[in-house]
């Protein structure tokens, strides 16, 4: 049995039913379910998940609308369900917190594999033994124990995926990676790597640490062959 808690917020039942179902099946016993945003809100104020499957297309609130809300109450990672194929609402959907998406007509196993992979990611974060790995850079700390970003001594909202992808940077300066070599690192499924999901990432992790973002200093673009966060000998 995994102890882990989700989340499922869709308003169609076949979808909730098939989600519980397969779910069940890997193991995974703690299943809340949402069929409004204003329900989501409210089952997130009142339980910590450790993973929200969000649906787009919510009566009333859209998953985009709600999910800034869902963000203040939870870091866990959010999965949004959607029917839109387009780059932009995908990239809409990084924007507002979420960390990933699984596109409908959705199959089974790749649900589960993207479960596993985002619950192996966010406890692997939030259970760091206390070795004082603080990550020190001239303006901002990234503390892998206390899962917390700050930036000029001030602490920083920084959703699960995005403080992953930091924290892996910070452990591994100076080095370049790809963007397949970032998501096999962060997300752990090497067949899903997505483009768009490193390069949305990688600009909210500017939103939060440089100076300006739209000439970055730490998180820097090696032309052709990926990113590197910089840190000086003296930082």
């Amino acid at each position: 049995m995994i102890q882990s808690k989700i989340l499922i917020v869709d308003d169609e039942s076949s979808i909730l039913k098939l989600l519980r179902t397969v779910l069940h099946k890997e193991g995974f016993l703690f299943i809340d379910t949402a069929k409004t945003g204003e329900q989501a809100i409210l089952a997130c104020q009142s339980t910590k998940y450790d993973l929200i499957l969000l649906d787009v297309m919510l009566p009333k609130q859209s998953g985009f609308e709600i999910c800034p809300w869902l963000r203040k109450t939870t870091d866990a990672p959010i999965l949004f369900l959607t029917a839109r194929m387009g780059d932009f609402d995908k990239l809409t959907g990084f924007a507002v917190g979420g960390d990933d998406y699984i596109t409908k007509p959705f199959n089974p196993l790749e649900v589960i594999a993207r479960v596993r992979a985002h619950l192996r990611r966010y406890h692997n974060t939030s259970t760091i033994p206390n070795m004082n790995r603080i990550h020190t850079f001239r303006t901002f700390q990234v503390d892998e124990y206390a899962g917390e970003l700050r930036v000029h001594d001030l602490s920083v909202d920084c959703p699960a995926q995005v403080f992953q992808l930091l924290l892996f940077l910070c452990q591994n300066p100076n080095r370049v990676f790809s963007k397949k070599q970032l998501y096999e690192h962060v997300w752990g499924e090497q067949s899903f790597s997505d483009d768009n999901t490193i390069m949305v990432h990688i600009h909210r992790i500017r939103e939060r640490i440089e100076p300006n973002p739209s000439e970055p200093v730490y998180l820097i673009t090696a032309r052709g062959l990926g990113y590197k966060l910089i840190r000086e000998s003296n930082d």
